[in-house]
């Protein structure tokens, strides 16, 4: 008798401690996630190259989602428009969907949540999806703004799914350009491209070198069983310096501290094969847990 009893114990802290390992990773709408990670990576978007048809279908499917989760705007339809120059020297335009969550203490200041929803198109006749390289950054940033739209956050979150980072960062460039959002208001850009693919349990936190009083923020932050690494932030790397290596490199350039999330380079980085099939959705569902983990710690400890 006493044997069963030790047996129904362990078996109701086993019930227990699985439904708090699962209690960590549903905060966010995980189904809802990679179902727009999906869509967004679908061949219907053509690999959502900057001023394609492609573009304008992803750019209208995000700009939806922002409406449903009752975003507010800067300009009508989320629509920020800029023009830009390409390496060859021609004009092209490019559209940045900017949507917000208003902050309880306005003298908080703002954070800049960024993920580019552009990739590469179509090349030699195959769609190049980048599932990972950016969908999964832009499906993450709407199931955050989702969290933080029912989860009030100290300071105004600003979420920009900006184009044109394939072509140069230049939606960033734009963006750190538009005076609708003061540079002096914003306090941290968090910027995610390619959170969704790796078989390590490895996410990197980039940034800290250089701004280092948000270290040891992120370093309390358990994600176990991810693992959070710190790198890929110093001159001395050469092409593994990732300081300018996305979105966040233009609001470094302007000064403001920025963490950048993401993954080493795999074998489908800039393939056709980076697609949604090869998503490893469990480390995708962690990776995004822990960068809510992480921006809600720094909400709460930045001023």
């Amino acid at each position: 008798m006493q044997k069963n009893s030790n047996f129904i114990r362990y078996a109701f802290l086993l019930m227990f401690l699985v439904s708090l390992a699962n209690a960590q990773t549903d905060r966010l709408d995980n189904e809802y996630m990679l179902e727009d990670l999906r869509k967004l990576s679908h061949d219907a978007a053509e690999g959502r190259k900057t001023g394609t048809e492609g573009a304008e279908a992803a750019r209208l499917f995000i700009v939806k989602q922002m409406k449903s989760l009752g975003a507010k705007s800067y300009v009508k339809g989320y629509r920020h428009d800029f023009t830009y120059e390409n390496r060859a020297g021609e004009s092209k335009d490019g559209i940045n969907i900017v949507g917000y969550i208003k902050g309880s203490e306005k003298s908080s200041g703002v954070f800049v949540i960024t993920a580019h929803y552009d990739h590469l198109g179509i090349i030699d006749g195959k769609v190049f999806n980048g599932a990972d390289d950016n969908a999964s950054g832009v499906a993450a940033l709407l199931a955050l703004m989702e969290y933080f739209e029912n989860n009030k956050p100290r300071h105004t979150l600003v979420f920009a799914a900006l184009d044109a980072e394939e072509s140069g960062l230049r939606g960033a460039r734009a963006f750190v350009e538009d005076e609708r959002v003061p540079l002096e208001a914003i306090k941290l850009n968090v910027n995610m491209d390619m959170i969704s693919i790796n078989d390590k349990n490895e996410l990197y936190v980039a940034g800290t070198s250089h701004y280092p009083e948000l270290k040891p923020i992120i370093e309390k932050i358990d994600a176990t069983p991810l693992k959070l690494r710190f790198g890929h932030d110093t001159e001395d790397l050469g092409h593994d310096d990732w300081t300018n290596s996305s979105d966040h490199g233009a609001f470094h350039q302007k000064g403001i501290p920025f963490l950048y999330f993401g993954v080493e380079d795999h074998a489908h980085y800039h393939k056709e094969t980076d697609e949604f099939a090869n998503v490893n959705q469990a480390f995708y569902v962690k990776a995004a847990h822990a960068i809510l983990d992480c921006i809600i710690a720094l909400d709460t400890s930045l001023n």
